[in-house]
């Protein structure tokens, strides 16, 4: 399957300090080195080699990444990034999945101002961080 299009997207925003739509060479460089960190990470996680990421190894990853999450939200992660439905999660939407929740993490932060993990929140600010990760 082709690369998603979607985490290229992604990519490329958090390198294009100019907002062109782009990157230049140098900023190219800082892409590269961002894919090729991910890449070394999902090889770690991937435990059986098998180039997917499956739901025990992804939960291995968010652990180690500080993530402290149901095995419920798991299954919820594996459906949402599992672009070819093989239960499994492959090198690039790893990378979106990653990138999506640390986004909402941020988001959820600002709320969360004594940082114990609940907050109260209309549904239009709701709406608005999710919006904004969107």
């Amino acid at each position: 399957m082709p690369f998603n299009p979607v985490t290229i997207r992604s990519i490329i925003s958090m390198f294009d300090r100019e907002n062109k739509g782009g990157v230049n060479f140098q900023e190219f460089w800082g892409v590269w080195k961002y894919v090729t960190d991910w890449q070394n990470v999902f090889r770690m996680y991937d435990r059986d080699n098998s180039g997917f990421i499956d739901r025990a190894e992804l939960k291995q990853a968010l652990t180690a990444f500080g993530y402290h999450l149901s095995d419920q939200f798991y299954g919820i992660l594996i459906e949402k990034f599992d672009r070819q439905r093989r239960g499994q999660v492959a090198f690039d939407d790893f990378i979106q999945s990653c990138i999506v929740l640390q986004r909402l993490t941020d988001v959820f932060r600002r709320y969360d101002t004594d940082q114990d993990g609940w907050i109260q929140i209309s549904y239009e600010q709701y709406l608005c961080m999710i919006f904004n990760v969107m």
